[in-house]
């Protein structure tokens, strides 16, 4: 099976990747234990084919396995970026106060949104936080369910597209329909059955309300 060329992209240090070698899988783990189980298969069979996946975003890694453990570790690093300082928070704190991780900015409602917030148990800024984490989580949960899906569909249009199936088994798991999707995929090879479904199951477990 091959995989299209513009799903490869550079490494970006996720925290866990797979790798399969043809249908088996080969590895599964971090970064950079998988790439050194590929760079070992590769040096027992170098006509192997070898893929591995970022099971973040089920895209295609592609792999410099070039020099040493050290080489390959070095090249897998995320740079390390400087700490970010909010400079508001650093205003609004005087010497020896603790850092507690209020920020002061201005908000501006109708006079009938403030009667309310003042009008609720805690007052507006309770209130507030409390409605914007309600959002967040609201948020957050949609965007697990939307990226299992692509992750799924990504590793399946690359390593299951010309099987059985497949087709309907991405529209079951776009649809969450969980059983569908565990008996359209039931007699692929185990393997890739088994993480397929692994990487659907954040969207395929989630409950219907969740899922518009």
């Amino acid at each position: 099976m091959n995989a299209a060329i513009d799903t490869i992209i550079t490494p970006s240090t996720p925290a866990q990747w797979t790798a399969f070698a043809g249908t088996r899988l080969l590895s599964r783990g971090a970064p950079l234990d998988v790439a050194l189980a590929v760079q070992a298969s590769l040096q027992t069979d170098p006509n192997a084919s070898v893929l591995t996946f970022d099971d973040q975003t089920g895209r295609l890694v592609d792999l410099d396995l070039r020099g040493s453990r050290e080489d390959i570790a070095a090249r897998l690093a995320p740079a390390t970026a400087p700490a970010e300082v909010d400079t508001a928070d650093a205003q609004a704190r005087s010497p020896g106060r603790p850092k507690l991780g209020v920020v002061a900015r201005e908000v501006t409602l109708l006079p009938r949104h403030w009667d309310w917030l003042s009008a609720q148990p805690g007052g507006a800024s309770v209130t507030l936080r409390k409605l914007v984490d309600s959002a967040r989580n609201a948020s957050g949960a949609r965007e697990r369910i939307r990226q299992a899906q692509a992750s799924a569909d990504r590793f399946m249009m690359a390593m299951a597209g010309d099987l059985p199936g497949y087709e309907d088994a991405a529209r079951a798991l776009y649809a969450g329909q969980r059983e569908r999707f565990t008996e359209l995929t039931e007699h692929w090879p185990a393997d890739l059955r088994d993480h397929s479904r692994r990487l659907a199951a954040p969207a395929l477990e989630a409950t219907a309300p969740a899922q518009t």
